[in-house]
């Protein structure tokens, strides 16, 4: 007769009280707090969690760990068995004497008409539109999840990676989701250069505490580039004490990043422990495959033909960056229509040239001269000090430029501008990358610009 199954709750309690002391408070509120304990037999520990994707980071992060302590308990080998169940009911394993280790009640999700778009958010930049593959599958999933509950799981969160790698398009497409599910929630999202000009403004016109209500009241609060940052004090300090504020109140929080924040060397470390309490995820350049369903779905999405021979040179050619495709495939798609010639691999390799060619090789010096030129201005108007709106934006494309096509840091190319300070350069950067979403005429001249100096540089 086989012996009844054993109760291993205690059991399950105690190992996870072993994980507890050797993690973060978050990341044992992230990881924990929707796990139950379901039941066991002779041989293993079942337990409930809400996803597969769940299922999956738990097992990666803490399986062995768990069934190691677990084993030692009970004086027999005990291996951990997953259900996916969604449950409403509190976790069983111990909780926290805080209440961030209490999830707040979920927002009513309701399904109605779409809402008129959200005025600070891309509707474009939704989920749906976003191409999953192995690089950045755990950075989608998060997403989903957080844009599903909001202030419950991962958070705060912070996704980084290098340029045109996908961290707007998620950080909207959570705004846009949350705005859309929950008409409750009140969603903010702002870059951190705006959010920067409005603390100075409400400095200005003593109007501190309408900012201090438009961010600290936010349900869901969105903030992009968190690397510009570095060397404002005052604005950091603000930042400081509005995540305590929504953090204290349960209260989601997004960050995106162009790096991790412990390479953004000017930040205080309490503002780094901050951006480091919750979920921190590193954005991959796409793979070959995810590169061919990106393209596939821009050239779905722009109702033309480009033969697949075509769409395969371009991806295994083009390993950066998603932007760096899509510039791609717009210069190629405008071309065909302006000269009315079918795209063929033959007219793809002539009209690409530039976005083949190896970057690193192009001196500043040619950036600046073809800029220069193109504006009817001198090298030494570009590396001067003259601020006038003629000179001003010039200069600041040729950076946004050399920061785009060589390696280069913004140190480096502060100094090829007349020694500037590296902050200039992070300015200069993302005011261009700001006028690019509301001037569809930018991306053509920068390819244009970009493709002069590639061929002067050979």
């Amino acid at each position: 007769m086989n012996a009844p199954p054993r109760d291993y709750e205690p059991f399950w309690t105690e190992a996870v009280a072993q994980i507890r002391s050797e993690i973060t408070e978050q990341e044992y509120h992230t990881w924990f707090s929707s796990m139950r304990y379901a039941g066991a037999d002779n041989s293993q520990v079942r337990l409930y969690v809400p996803s597969s994707f769940y299922r999956d980071q738990i097992a990666h992060r803490y399986r062995s760990k768990l069934e190691e302590s677990l084993s030692e308990l009970s004086g027999q080998p005990l291996r951990l068995a997953f259900e996916i169940r969604r449950t409403n009911g509190a976790a069983t394993v111990p909780t926290a004497h805080t209440k961030h280790l209490q999830p707040p009640p979920a927002a009513t999700s309701v399904t109605r008409p779409d809402r008129p778009p959200h005025p600070q958010l891309n509707i474009e930049y939704r989920f749906s539109r976003f191409v999953e593959g192995d690089s950045n599958s755990f950075a989608v999933n998060a997403a989903a999840a957080i844009a599903k509950n909001p202030g419950r799981t991962y958070n705060p969160c912070l996704i980084y990676g290098g340029v045109g790698l996908g961290k707007t398009h998620l950080l909207q497409a959570i705004g846009n989701k949350v705005y859309q599910e929950y008409r409750d929630l009140r969603v903010v999202y702002v870059t951190v250069e705006s959010f920067t000009n409005e603390f100075i403004q409400s400095i200005r016109d003593k109007t501190g505490h309408r900012f201090k209500k438009r961010y600290r009241l936010a349900d869901v609060l969105l903030i992009d580039d968190v690397q510009y940052l570095q060397g404002k004090t005052e604005t950091q300090q603000e930042l400081f004490h509005t995540f305590n504020s929504l953090y204290d109140a349960d209260k989601q929080m997004v960050f995106s990043s162009d790096r991790p924040v412990t390479e953004l060397k000017s930040l205080p470390d309490r503002l780094i422990n901050r951006f480091e309490r919750g979920l921190n995820i590193d954005l991959q350049p796409p793979d070959y495959e995810t590169r061919i369903a990106i393209l596939t779905q821009k050239v779905d999405e722009n109702g033309v033909s480009v033969p697949s021979d075509v769409i395969e040179m371009i991806c295994r050619n083009i390993e950066s960056n998603v932007r760096d495709l899509e510039k791609a495939l717009t210069k190629l798609i405008a071309y065909s229509n302006l000269v009315n010639r079918t795209i063929t691999l033959d007219v793809a390799s002539r009209e690409l040239r530039e976005f083949f060619a190896t970057p690193f090789n192009i001196a500043v010096d040619t950036i600046q001269r073809v800029t220069a030129e193109h504006y009817g201005l001198t090298l030494s108007d570009l590396k001067g000090k003259k601020r006038t709106k003629a000179i001003a934006f010039p200069r600041q494309l040729a950076m946004y430029i050399t920061r785009d096509i060589t390696e280069l840091s913004t140190t480096e190319i502060g100094q090829e501008f007349g020694g500037r300070d590296h902050t200039t350069v992070m300015h200069a950067c993302q005011r261009v990358a700001e006028r690019k979403r509301t001037d569809s005429s930018l991306d053509p001249l920068i390819a244009h610009l970009i493709h002069a100096t590639t061929q002067r540089s050979r």
